[in-house]
């Protein structure tokens, strides 16, 4: 339940702040060509509001709605969600939306979107400037990799150091850009490994398939991890049975030599599909009851036989973290000025390879990746961590700026669409006609998001 609250927390205040600026970055731009707007709407406000005020000689009405969302602004003489074509007055006054050039209404409709990304650019030279950049270079994990059936195939071999790509050099491998490796193996020829110390040319097809690579238990490529007791949590089955301590190594798991987590993880996973199949307590006891062969620092070994995993089928150790075996640098720090064009750097490759990775979008396993809040929200760390926060808000504010410009009537990106043709056409589309798009907008809006909450409640229940 706490980690439930603390990732609701986060995505609340990170949706909060976002959807604040979105809608700040219309208003600017309409309050800057002199349209009027009638309500800046933070979260939304059916039936009632938490808050309502209006300051005097102003025209626009501030409100806190209950439901935390979204938000939106209602720009006076423009149809949207907000107001449809009878709604608006027969006369049309010069401080209205609909009475301003085309090219004033298309940036006044493109000011959520530039709001969003430049605050994606911003946050990611922020976070640079105030923690650096940190990370494991490569070459450093000495154990290398471990690669499931389909990467051997194509000539990867536990151990591998995966360096690089015909496309790009690879210098680390951590959550910041996992997705960034997966993205070049998927359009790469070939792949330099180092292996045993030297260079190794495997050959690529040029058209894997991220999604499978990323969905695939275990995944294409993991860092192999020494299985090694880092911690172990009171009161759980490795601290009760007296005979495993920090800093053991497991040698054997089930009868299995092993040397490796990832090794244990595969034979866990063997007795997590077993588990799933039983129908009597009996038979789940037996799964739960493992034998294992530890190895001390002295050199001397210990075998459990019967060891009894607890309810969630652990042994209440905690792994080696990768920096307690390797060398950790800190590849450098940030000044402000440098720290800028990094981030611009950086948002602009996080774009490329969001938008890259949506044809997976329109596959049938890529439709039931698509998730709403609830996917969103367990992106974010079960603790508080600034520093992911604002990597998750940066990525977040990049999705938002790139969804909202798909021209999709509702969207910003549909009246961008009606604002370029009119443009390039010299006609304006009725209100009517606007009126009826905003409606097949919303209604594919409203069934996307049902699909993406199914998607969340049978990802969550099954």
């Amino acid at each position: 339940m706490e980690t439930f609250l603390i990732r609701a927390l986060q995505l609340i205040l990170c949706l909060s702040l976002l959807v604040f600026l979105h809608e700040g970055g219309h208003f600017l731009m309409a309050r800057l060509f002199k349209v009027r707007v009638k309500k800046f709407a933070l979260f939304f406000d059916p039936w009632f509001s938490l808050l309502k005020f209006k300051p005097k000689k102003s025209h626009t009405t501030y409100v806190l709605g209950w439901v935390p969302l979204g938000g939106y602004v209602q720009i006076d003489g423009m149809v949207d969600e907000t107001q449809k074509a009878s709604d608006l007055s027969e006369e049309v006054h010069p401080w209205e939306f609909r009475a301003k050039p085309a090219w004033q209404r298309l940036l006044i409709m493109l000011g959520g979107v530039i709001v969003n990304f430049l605050v994606a650019l911003f946050i990611y030279a922020m976070i640079l400037f105030v923690w650096g950049d940190s990370y494991v270079p490569i070459e450093k994990y000495e154990h290398g990799f471990k690669f499931n059936t389909e990467a051997k195939a194509l000539g990867f071999q536990d151990g591998d150091i995966l360096i690089g790509t015909n496309r790009n050099k690879i210098d680390r491998f951590d959550r910041k850009n996992i997705t960034f490796i997966y993205q070049d193996l998927t359009s790469a020829t070939s792949a330099t490994v180092l292996r045993g110390g030297k260079e190794v040319s495997i050959t690529l097809p040029g058209d894997l398939n991220m999604l499978e690579m990323a969905k695939k238990h275990p995944p294409f490529i993991t860092l192999l991890e020494p299985a090694v007791i880092d911690s172990m949590a009171a009161n759980e089955p490795a601290a009760k049975s007296g005979k495993m301590h920090v800093g053991d190594k497991i040698v054997a798991y089930n009868g299995v030599q092993v040397s490796t987590w990832n090794e244990i993880d595969s034979i866990r996973t063997i007795i997590a599909d077993k588990l799933a199949t039983v129908t009597t307590q009996e038979d789940s006891v037996k799964l739960r009851n493992v034998s294992l062969v530890v190895q001390h620092a002295d050199g001397t070994v210990d075998s459990l036989t019967n060891f009894a995993l607890n309810e969630n089928y652990q042994m209440g150790v905690f792994r080696q973290l990768p920096q307690k075996y390797m060398q950790y640098k800190t590849a450098r720090e940030y000044g402000l000025i440098e720290a800028i064009p990094a981030g611009i750097e950086y948002g602009w490759k996080t774009l490329k390879y969001y938008v890259l990775s949506l044809k997976y979008v329109f596959t049938a396993d890529g439709a039931k990746s698509v998730g709403s809040f609830g996917a969103i929200g367990s992106l974010f760390p079960a603790s508080w961590d600034w520093m992911r926060f604002w990597e998750m808000t940066a990525f977040i504010s990049i999705i938002l700026a790139f969804m909202n410009v798909l021209p999709i009537p509702a969207l910003d990106g549909g009246h961008v669409l009606f604002l370029l043709f009119e443009m390039v056409t010299r006609r304006k589309p009725s209100d009517k006609f606007m009126t009826y798009a905003e409606y097949v907008g919303i209604t594919l809006i409203l069934l996307l998001m049902a699909f993406a909450i199914f998607n969340d409640f049978r990802n969550f229940v099954f």
